[in-house]
């Protein structure tokens, strides 16, 4: 597999005293390395060229990306009432409340919902999950609503009550510690995918394969029951993306903005997919030789990705999605095979033509 070089692995590289000559020809560079290289050659410019250049320039801190994951201490989780009341008042869980308020707004207002559909959850110990109530919009919560149950899916505070369907979001995190947090939603070309069971092919999109994935999909069991929860944790271990049939999208990640960015990223992708298919001409594939590049990416980004190791052949094998058909008029008339007359059809053509021209003389 070739090379991936992160930021931190590219400043490593020219703080040795090498330079981009230096790289092999097949290397691939994150977009972050990228950036270092440019900054590179930008001190290059004003330094004249001559010496070595920091990569990173100023004394300041060195550039990061956003980290919005909860951390919490194994074996802290706090066990009396009064211990539990504290820390869902806490600063740091009032903050992560103030973030579910806003992204239940946002998927409310990209109507991912209606009603009261869709949760969120953030998990926030070893055994505590916060999560959105049940029966309340998405769109119009505030902090107090928001609920903490542990991963039985008791609940542990909060004033209201607890989505019937944390249960299944606890599914995903009880088997995939990455899972720090979940959006799930009914975005319509994403459901409408669901409601198919057909599970989007792959290979279309760069930046679906590097931030979704493959997109897994769970047949149906009803929402809330401990059958939906095992069905979608098993398919969600392998899947940051899961379409969960006749029902809906859940997604995870590292925090909620992750998690919900995975969830406008697959109802996108769905979309695009849907109008490439209706366009006509058929859909074309990203070359498997270059998806493993892109597969490269996403585990130097930290997502894992089961198909890493999967033959360049197995990886665009999308032979089970049929784009839908545009279908010709018949050549005959309705009822009539394309390109054959239908003789019935033509004999009445031909008497009422020939009733008519001899009315006219």
């Amino acid at each position: 597999m070739k090379k991936v070089y992160t930021a931190k692995e590219m400043q490593a590289f020219l703080a040795s005293g090498r330079s981009e000559g230096d790289l092999p020809s097949d290397v691939i560079l994150t977009p972050t390395a990228r950036d270092v290289l440019r900054e590179r050659a930008r001190g290059a410019g004003r330094d004249g060229g001559g010496g070595a250049v920091s990569a990173v320039r100023g004394a300041g801190p060195e550039p990061s990306t956003p980290d919005m994951e909860y951390r919490w201490t194994p074996g802290s989780d706090p066990r009396s009432p009064q211990e539990i009341a504290r820390f869902f008042d806490s600063p740091p869980i009032r903050a992560l409340k103030a973030r579910m308020v806003d992204m239940g707004r946002r998927i409310w207002s990209k109507n991912y919902v209606d009603g009261n559909g869709g949760n969120l959850t953030i998990r926030v110990g070893d055994g505590m999950v916060l999560c959105t109530p049940t029966l309340i919009s998405k769109g119009f919560m505030t902090p107090e609503d928001i609920c903490l149950v542990d991963l039985d899916g008791n609940q542990l505070a909060g004033i209201r009550k607890r989505t019937s369907e944390v249960n299944t979001h606890i599914g995903i995190m009880k088997r995939q510690p990455k899972a720090k947090a979940c959006c799930h939603a009914h975005p319509p070309h994403a459901t409408a995918f669901a409601v198919a069971g057909v599970a989007p092919p792959s290979c279309m999109i760069p930046e679906a394969e590097v931030f979704l994935g493959k997109i897994g999909i769970a047949h149906y069991e009803t929402p809330g029951s401990p059958e939906c929860a095992r069905v979608v944790g098993e398919i969600g271990v392998d899947h940051q993306a899961v379409l969960m049939q006749n029902h809906g999208v859940i997604t995870w990640g590292k925090d909620i903005e992750d998690a919900y960015w995975k969830l406008e990223n697959v109802d996108s992708y769905c979309l695009t997919i849907w109008l490439a298919s209706q366009i006509g001409g058929g859909v074309k594939t990203i070359q498997p030789d270059k998806v493993k590049e892109l597969i490269a990416i996403r585990q130097s980004l930290g997502m894992d990705d089961t198909r890493a190791e999967w033959k360049e052949c197995e990886l665009c094998d999308n032979a089970d999605f049929r784009p839908g058909a545009v279908c010709p008029a018949p050549a005959g008339g309705v009822g009539a095979p394309a390109g054959e007359l239908d003789p019935a059809a033509e004999a009445a053509v031909r008497a009422i033509t020939d009733r008519i021209l001899s009315e006219l003389t």
